[in-house]
């Protein structure tokens, strides 16, 4: 029997807080079923853009719970499970397959930084510990570690591991790890920044882990079906060129700062950001609710947009000035 392929669009949500900062689990079923009804294909709970760092262990525990008792049939439902050791790893998936989990996400632990062999030989033992598959991702901006092509192909072997998603910035790679007809589903974040959407389609990548399904899921599935004809290619560059605006807009800022500010201002549940992240303010969020009035997406999904936008000139209470970053945002999910 073959591995799970996953296809399509995988939608990184975000974790809803309340106005108290503590877990909003209400909030939690209308993501899951937004994503659910626009035919997101799977979703990664708890990934970087579900803020888990900011996570303790007994709320990533009790998100696990109690998000699967809102799983259907139609999505499959993964989870970030990456600790900061191998053993805190393996016992986070093995809590996550307990619950009935489809599937978990792992990255090396941050701050590591552990050699190409040294994470080849912690996904293994990752993935010979889990009664669930694993996708690894391989994100050198943010853990350190850069897996090559090479170590990819061999993880590919693996018959747990089920997905490679890439946030290296090399097409090069991308190419590689295809050729190599590896019984994996290779994958890419939706950064416009390092590039990679393209070349991972038209190369016969099997779609996008993605921030931008969040606000557009619909446009994600188009922009992630894998190309089997002609129409698909064009269906591809007419969509991926339309939305752009709003894949550099959640790539403004480290993830999820500008998806999850915005989708406060469009209604959706989010809350705050945990600290020490801030919520955009001022122009740099009307730039992103603009985006979002221009491609039509309000009146698609029915968001709320805001009377007004508070701002350096009119700012709430916990408000700070509004902070600007040098240097484009790579590919944080």
């Amino acid at each position: 029997m073959g591995k799970l392929i996953i296809e399509g669009s995988f939608v990184a949500i975000i974790t809803p807080f309340n106005r108290d900062g503590n877990i909003d689990y209400d909030g939690f079923r209308t993501l899951i079923d937004f994503q659910s009804t626009n035919g997101t294909n799977a979703v990664l709970i708890m990934g970087s853009t579900g803020e888990v760092s900011a996570l303790s262990v007994e709320e990533r525990h009790t998100i696990i719970s109690k998000t699967m008792k809102f799983k259907n049939t139609k999505m499959l439902q993964l989870y970030g499970c990456t600790s900061n050791t191998t053993q805190g790893t393996i016992d986070m998936v093995r809590y996550a397959a307990g619950e009935g989990a489809d599937g978990a996400i792992i990255t090396v632990p941050s701050y590591m930084v552990p050699s190409v062999e040294d994470a080849v030989r912690y996904y293994i033992e990752v993935a010979d510990a889990s009664s669930i598959p694993i996708g690894i991702y391989n994100n050198p901006t943010r853990v350190g570690t850069d897996l090559s092509a090479e170590a990819i192909i061999r993880l590919a072997d693996h018959p747990n591991i089920i997905i490679d998603k890439e946030a290296a910035g090399r097409p090069s790679q991308i190419a590689k790890i295809l050729a190599s007809k590896k019984d994996i589903s290779l994958m890419c974040c939706d950064s416009p920044n390092l590039g990679l959407i393209p070349p991972v389609m038209a190369l016969g990548g099997h779609g996008t882990a993605n921030v931008t399904g969040n606000i557009a899921p619909q446009e994600m599935n188009i922009i992630s079906k894998p190309w089997l004809s002609f129409e698909d290619a064009q269906a591809f560059r007419e969509t991926y060129l339309k939305i752009s605006p709003l894949l550099y807009f959640n790539y403004s800022r480290v993830n999820p700062v500008p998806v999850k500010s915005l989708m406060q201002a469009l209604g959706l549940p989010a809350g705050d950001l945990r600290k020490p992240n801030l919520n955009m303010e001022g122009q740099d969020l009307e730039t992103g609710i603009e985006i979002v009035k221009n491609l039509g997406l309000a009146e698609k999904y029915q968001f709320t947009l805001p009377k007004e936008i508070f701002s350096e000139s009119n700012p709430p209470a916990f408000s700070s000035k509004n902070r600007t970053s040098s240097e484009p945002n790579k590919c944080f999910i």
